[in-house]
């Protein structure tokens, strides 16, 4: 049984993304949802590619916040294990996902925000 993903709110993410050290923002879904819509300062990797953050993070330590559209998305979920196998050590899900960020009332960005 996989240990549990640790989870933040839109509220948390939200103070997060504004304070002092910044977590990488990773929208898992497919490059043509994230240009359809995304949560504004998230750079895009598919949960197929997470291979690539290796070289967008070099720091494991480094804080990562993944998101996907919403909590019934299992691509957010996948991300989070896939970085944690790669021995990422500071992984939180946003489960809600950018159906949860517009829902706390915060903005997104992309052609069809």
């Amino acid at each position: 049984m996989p240990k549990a993903l640790t989870t933040i709110s839109a509220d948390e993410l939200k103070s997060r993304l504004e304070g002092d050290r910044r977590p990488v923002l990773i929208n898992a879904l497919p490059r043509e949802a994230h240009e359809a819509k995304h949560i504004p300062g998230s750079i895009n990797v598919p949960v197929g590619e997470m291979e690539n953050v290796e070289t967008l993070v070099p720091n494991k330590d480094e804080p990562i916040v993944v998101y996907c559209a919403n909590a019934d998305c299992e691509a957010s979920p996948k991300a989070a294990r896939k970085l944690e196998e790669m021995g990422y050590s500071n992984v939180l899900d946003f489960e809600d996902g950018y159906a949860g960020w517009r829902r706390a009332g915060y903005p997104l960005v992309g052609n069809e925000a």
